[in-house]
């Protein structure tokens, strides 16, 4: 988490939407600094602000999910960290951190294809830390077009870009098609999967595709998200 004082601004970080790049260039150019935890999230902030600090300025980003998770795919099989290495999980839940082994091994020890390791792991509607806070914010980076949004961000704060958001993190070995990845034998899948997130932030899929809207795909994800929120807000 992200904040300026002096610019009255707080950046909420959501996993893999950018997030690094922007926070180390309001660090780095616009008078800001770490606070609370690495992924805190804005209820978190709340409830140790002062009244002045709660009337901040509040962003954060948000990615489609189907191209954030084909990142993480090639996170993993490319080793962009060492995923079997419980050392780089002591700061977060052990349940994430068991998952993200499990995942990160079925990749590398059975050098499974994209759509091997999505059927693998992937079963219920997606969601992620945006359900918490994100309709309370200011203003919601897209990830899809980063460095427009971080302007326009700057801009409504007042402040002036000093130069265009660098870009870090970077994953590598992959088109920049995501769709591409996405073949005639998990579409219908990710349709399910996809369908209530998309909806609900305004992304879509493929004319091609054929999508349509699943009654039973929206039931299940807001009767997992009671528990999701939960689990996110308390227990990770």
């Amino acid at each position: 988490m992200i904040i300026s004082h002096r610019h009255k601004y707080l950046f909420v970080e959501l996993p893999r939407t950018g997030s690094s790049a922007i926070g180390k260039e309001l660090i780095l150019n616009y008078d800001a600094e770490r606070i609370l935890r690495n992924h805190a999230t804005y209820t978190d902030f709340l409830a140790q602000a002062s009244k002045d600090e709660s009337g901040y300025f509040v962003f954060s980003s948000i990615r489609n999910p189907m191209d954030k998770i084909l990142s993480l795919y090639f996170k993993y099989k490319y080793d962009h960290r060492k995923y079997d290495d419980p050392a780089i999980y002591r700061r977060g839940s052990i349940l994430i951190a068991k998952l993200m082994m499990s995942q990160y091994r079925f990749v590398k020890e059975s050098d499974a294809s994209f759509p091997e390791f999505f059927k693998r792991f992937y079963h219920l509607p997606y969601d992620d830390w945006s359900s918490l806070d994100h309709n309370r914010m200011d203003f919601i980076i897209r990830f899809e077009r980063l460095s427009e949004d971080f302007e326009a961000v700057l801009h409504r704060i007042g402040l002036t870009p000093v130069r265009s958001l660098p870009i870090t993190n970077k994953t590598a070995n992959r088109s920049k098609d995501f769709w591409s990845y996405y073949d005639a034998d998990i579409r219908d899948r990710a349709a399910w999967i996809f369908g209530p997130y998309f909806r609900r932030w305004g992304y879509e899929f493929p004319e091609d595709w054929s999508v349509r809207g699943s009654l039973s795909s929206e039931l299940t994800f807001r009767f997992i998200n009671v528990f999701r929120k939960l689990y996110w807000r308390y227990l990770r």
